[in-house]
């Protein structure tokens, strides 16, 4: 279940390729993913950085002073920091989010892995994804890495989102379904 085409064909996945591309020379794959993770991490955690990412009124400037504070205050390696630059400098810093998650599909697909979104109406135990996680690797034929959120609204339930499939089974979706069944 090769994504990278797909990947590609976006512009946060051209984004993600060239850095990719630059990793893997520089042997520098683990170390640019770490950086993209927390980096991912720290968007999804503040919202003032969100907010300072995604502001079309910031300069382009302005965006590079940005970068190069994030590179220092995360310790970003090298390459992680240019690719960040590059970002500010194309105007384009709103594509950090969906550039580091095609990066870390770019790095799956590279370790002969797949990569799986889940989301829940309630946090799983270990062992819920260590079940869920081998019913999707014997699926695959591969092992599939479980990215995980939390949402309540689903009622109950979840929904898993590997490659272009998605595995829905949510109470909200199911409550959904019988209503329109019900209306005729």
């Amino acid at each position: 279940m090769n994504s990278s085409g797909g990947i590609r064909a976006s512009l946060a996945g051209r984004y993600a390729s060239a850095l990719f591309g630059l990793a893997r020379e520089e042997n520098e794959i683990d170390t640019v993913a770490a950086n993209l993770d927390s980096l991912r991490a720290a968007l999804a955690e503040s919202n003032d950085l969100d907010a300072l990412i995604a502001s079309p009124a910031m300069t382009r400037d302005d965006a590079a002073r940005a970068t190069q504070a994030i590179a220092r205050e995360f310790k970003l390696h090298r390459l992680t920091a240019n690719f960040l630059g590059v970002l500010a400098e194309n105007g384009r810093l709103d594509q950090l989010g969906a550039a580091s998650e095609a990066f870390a599909t770019l790095v799956a697909d590279h370790k002969g892995e797949a990569r799986a979104e889940v989301t829940s109406a309630r946090a799983l135990s270990t062992d819920q994804l260590a079940a869920l996680q081998k019913k999707l690797s014997a699926r695959v034929g591969r092992d599939v890495t479980l990215d995980t959120s939390v949402d309540p609204d689903l009622l109950g339930g979840l929904k898993v989102q590997l490659g272009s499939e998605l595995i829905d089974a949510t109470v909200r979706t199911k409550l959904n379904t019988l209503a329109q069944a019900m209306k005729g």
